[in-house]
C-alpha cells in the first residue's frame, strides 16, 4: 500500500505542483515549451504507469465494501462517461495543447463544448467516481481518488494557465461555455447543437461501451452488472 500511496503523491504532485502553477511558467521560460512539454509527458507516463503498477499489487481492504446493487445504474452512468472521453477527444479545443489557435475564431465553442469547455477531464472523473464508490477498498479509494481528483482539478488548473497565458481571447470563450456541464447552457450563454458534435462520434463511444462492458470480465476480472 506504501508504494500506491507514494505513486498517487507523485502523479498529483506533477500535475499541480509543477504543471499546474506558475512553476511551469518558469521552467517554460527557462528551458523552452517543447522541452517542458516533452519532459513532462515522459513523467505523467512513468507516473500513471507507476499508478496502475502499484494499484494491481496493492492488498485488499475494504473501507464501506463493494456495493454489487449499485452496478447496474454505475454501468448505465458509465455511458455517459465514455461519451464525454470519445467525443471530447475527438473534438478540436481551445483547451488541449496547441489547441489555442481555435481562440481566433469567430464560434470557438462548438460540438460538446457548448455542454463543458472539459468534456473528456469530467469524464474521466465520472469513470473515476463510479468505480471508486463501486469497489469500496482502501486501494480503490486512493488509485480512482487520485484520478478523480486530477480530473476534477484539472478543470480549473488548464483555465488558470489559459487565462494567464491568452487573457482576452481566453475570456471570450470561456464566456461563452462552462466547466461544469450544461451550465452555460442553462444560463443561456450557449444553447445545446446536438449536429454539431457528430454522430459518428456517439456510435463510435456507444460500440466501445459495448465492448468494454462484454470483455470486462475477460480483462479485468470482474463483472460490470453484477
Amino acid at each position: 500500500m506504501t508504494q500506491l500511496v507514494l505513486a498517487a503523491l507523485f502523479f498529483l504532485g506533477i500535475h499541480f505542483i509543477i504543471s499546474g502553477t506558475r512553476m511551469r511558467d518558469a521552467l517554460v521560460n527557462r528551458i523552452g515549451e517543447g522541452k517542458f512539454r516533452g519532459g513532462f509527458s515522459l513523467l505523467s507516463i512513468i507516473g500513471l504507469l507507476w499508478l496502475i503498477h502499484a494499484y494491481r499489487r496493492a492488498p485488499y481492504i475494504e473501507t464501506w465494501g463493494q456495493l454489487t446493487f449499485l452496478k447496474p445504474v454505475a454501468a448505465a452512468l458509465m455511458i455517459i462517461a465514455f461519451l464525454f472521453v470519445l467525443i471530447g477527444l475527438t473534438t478540436p479545443s481551445p483547451t488541449v495543447v496547441k489547441g489555442e489557435t481555435l481562440l481566433n475564431g469567430n464560434d470557438p465553442a462548438r460540438g460538446i463544448l457548448r455542454i463543458t469547455r472539459h468534456p473528456f477531464l469530467w469524464g474521466v472523473g465520472l469513470w473515476a467516481f463510479l468505480h471508486l464508490v463501486i469497489n469500496g477498498d482502501a486501494g480503490s479509494l486512493l488509485f480512482f481518488g487520485s484520478l478523480l481528483i486530477l480530473a476534477l482539478g484539472g478543470t480549473f488548473s488548464i483555465d488558470a494557465k489559459r487565462r494567464r497565458a491568452f487573457g482576452e481571447r481566453w475570456q471570450r470563450f470561456a464566456g461563452m461555455t462552462s466547466n461544469i456541464p450544461f451550465m452555460a447552457i442553462a444560463q443561456k450563454r450557449n444553447q445545446f447543437k446536438l449536429a454539431e458534435i457528430g454522430w459518428w462520434k456517439i456510435i463510435a463511444a456507444f460500440l466501445l461501451y459495448a465492448a468494454v462492458m462484454h470483455f470486462h470480465r475477460a480483462w479485468f476480472g470482474v463483472s460490470p452488472l453484477f
